[in-house]
């Protein structure tokens, strides 16, 4: 099984570059994730990988080798799309078959009353029969297999596209978004199916998805992509407790970190220590930071009680716990180290506080919470990246 190597990856369609300088790495074995919104990336990446888009510069490497110019058969890939794309005039158990007879053919086997018979015969054949026999079982498509996707669930056709990759046993299983197109129910289910299969077939997933609780809930590691641009390559907990900027911290997590424009007086600063105070003729001043944090590691406490008064806007109550939305008020008082401008944060408690929409209250946090970044780039500033 390959390990996968980008040196300075990028790929542009006329002017428009879609990646930019893409570099890292993808050890044998792992379950890999390419996060991000729309747009940036992720899915032209992951056809560079099974060489189904060419690549403008830079180098892929699969175990040392540069694997620029493979045609898609040599990289040893299977490619479950958004899509399913399976075909609609064949059964499931065709479908599913359809990577081992395309492996056996021969040219002249295409020719029309040729291809009907031959296709016959190879599904016939011991050894195809009893991988597709083998692989609908695993995915629990046994009773399905003479069916057409027509008569099928979104959950079934998406097992059956999983299923066609699989009965090749291939180096890398490349999945775009497979799950995007399936109610909430079904993606729960179907992330723990591709989850546990991951774990049974021990081989590399490189999996592209929009959405943030896919990332989180599957992936070994996590490349979060924006523009065309590595945001950060981290395992999910990293990625959660330390963002490496701004749009990180934005992106992961619902609701989001909480990231509130604030001015950090200079003795403040100096309080915090590893950020430089900055002078202006030989006075401190203030500097403009981002006060980042995340919605349960805010305390809600009684109105005066603790440093940031707030008054409830929104309450979500979701059981098990209540996610409540707060209007801070503006805080001017000269005394204090952080002032915070005038903003609207969440706050994620454990059952039912019991308020109503419009009481007043304070938060409070502990400093080790807090996470900085600077104001202008989104980048943090303390505590530095591990």
């Amino acid at each position: 099984m390959p390990a996968i190597t980008f040196n300075n990856l990028s790929k542009t369609f006329g002017d428009n570059t879609v990646i930019k300088s893409f570099s890292a790495d993808i050890a044998d074995g792992e379950f890999l994730v390419l996060l991000g919104p729309s747009g940036c990336g992720k899915s032209t990446l992951l056809r560079m990988i099974a060489g189904l888009s060419d690549i403008t510069s830079g180098e892929l490497k699969f175990n040392d080798e540069v694997a620029n110019l493979w045609e898609p058969k040599q990289r040893g890939v299977a490619f479950v799309f958004q899509s399913y794309a399976l075909y609609p005039h064949m059964t499931v158990r065709e479908n599913i078959a359809f990577p081992l007879i395309m492996n056996a053919f021969r040219k002249w086997y295409h020719l029309p009353i040729v291809n009907a018979i031959m296709r016959r015969r190879l599904m016939r054949q011991p050894d195809i029969a009893e991988k597709t026999l083998r692989i609908a079982r695993q995915l629990e498509l046994e009773a399905l297999l003479d069916r057409r996707p027509s008569s099928l669930s979104g959950g079934q056709r998406q097992r059956v596209a999983l299923a066609r990759a699989l009965v090749r046993e291939p180096q890398l299983y490349l999945l775009d978004e497979p799950l995007s197109n399936l109610d909430a129910k079904l993606r729960t289910q179907m992330r723990s199916e591709i989850s546990a299969l991951h774990h049974k077939v021990g081989k590399t997933f490189v999996y592209v998805t929009h959405d943030q609780v896919e990332a989180m809930t599957m992936a070994s590691r996590i490349i979060i992509m924006d523009k065309g641009v590595v945001q950060q390559v981290d395992t999910p907990d990293n990625v959660y407790d330390n963002p490496a900027n701004t749009f990180v911290a934005k992106f992961i997590g619902s609701p989001p970190m909480n990231l509130i424009p604030a001015s950090m007086r200079a003795d403040g600063l100096k309080l915090m220590g590893q950020i430089p105070v900055v002078h202006s003729g030989g006075v401190p001043t203030r500097r403009e930071v981002t006060f980042g944090i995340r919605p349960e590691k805010l305390a809600l406490m009684p109105e005066g009680a603790g440093r940031i008064p707030a008054q409830v806007a929104v309450i979500e109550r979701l059981g098990a716990e209540t996610v409540i939305g707060c209007r801070l008020a503006a805080q001017k008082e000269q005394s204090q180290e952080l002032l915070i401008e005038q903003d609207f944060v969440f706050v994620r408690v454990s059952g039912n506080p019991r308020m109503q929409i419009g009481e007043m209250c304070s938060l409070d946090y502990r400093d080790e919470d807090v996470l900085w970044f600077n104001a202008d780039s989104g980048e943090r500033l303390f505590p530095k990246q591990k």
